[in-house]
């Protein structure tokens, strides 16, 4: 929630707090294919579900699994689930070839902060536990190729994961992975106590801000995101914000 309000707050009032929002928001086939990956995942790491230890075991969990909202033909949902076949199978072929060495804790949890006014609360699709005793929450993006250190230590979820999982296991050391799903590439960041104090006022502040927010009497203004919102209807019974929008709209041929 809180990267939608800081991106912006009259989406966070429709999505969040205006319960007329609802009617408004549509289904992403990304969405989609990301949720049936995390689910394929989820099985296939979790210790209690002997289901999912193949190969053709996952590809059969993705079939079962597979989320149909969002796409806009048959054609391009059944190229996004051979897409995503291929992604499953890699992912599993990587997991076998490379030793293991580490043990998964938990899979697809939530997790919460109570951080006075408000609870920080955090799904966190795996957390590990390294042989050295580190505590390692790994993180799947299904859209994404390549992934460095910079991307998790300027990434506001991560950061509020590395948050949580100190408080889950204190006196532990914490770090952060994200796994680019499409390329198999990785990358990891664990936070200083200093930034982790930091993170944690900051997240503190932002949050306040976002309880004592009047958003009934939000003014939308056009940026660039706008041009594929779901509330763009809603923001356009607003003064001046369609004059405001064709700044943004690409220039016709």
């Amino acid at each position: 929630q809180i990267p939608t309000y800081l991106a912006c707050p009259v989406k966070y009032r429709w999505t969040y707090v205006d319960a007329r929002g609802k009617w408004y928001i549509r289904s992403k086939s990304y969405y989609s294919f990301g949720s049936t990956l995390h689910a394929v995942l989820q099985r296939f790491h979790d210790e209690q579900d002997k289901g999912v230890t193949t190969t053709h075991e996952a590809i059969a969990a993705l079939e079962e699994s597979w989320i149909e909202a969002g796409y806009e033909s048959q054609d391009e949902m059944m190229q996004a689930m051979a897409e995503g076949k291929s992604i499953v199978q890699a992912y599993v072929e990587r997991h076998e070839r490379e030793p293991v060495t580490a043990k998964t804790l938990i899979v697809e949890k939530l997790l919460r902060m109570d951080l006075g006014e408000f609870t920080l609360i955090g799904r966190l699709d795996r957390v590990d536990e390294r042989e050295d005793g580190t505590i390692e929450v790994v993180d799947y993006k299904s859209g994404r190729q390549t992934v460095n250190a910079e991307d998790i230590k300027t990434d506001l979820a991560m950061s509020c994961y590395q948050l949580l999982l100190v408080q889950e296991y204190p006196g532990r050391n914490v770090a952060a992975t994200i796994v680019a799903l499409r390329s198999g590439d990785k990358a990891t960041y664990s936070m200083s106590q200093e930034e982790l104090d930091t993170f944690r006022q900051d997240t503190e502040f932002i949050g306040n801000e976002i309880l004592d927010r009047d958003f009934e009497n939000l003014t939308p203004v056009a940026k660039p995101l706008c041009l594929h919102c779901d509330f763009q209807s809603l923001c356009k019974k607003s003064d001046g914000f369609a004059d405001q929008l064709q700044a943004f709209e690409p220039a016709q041929a």
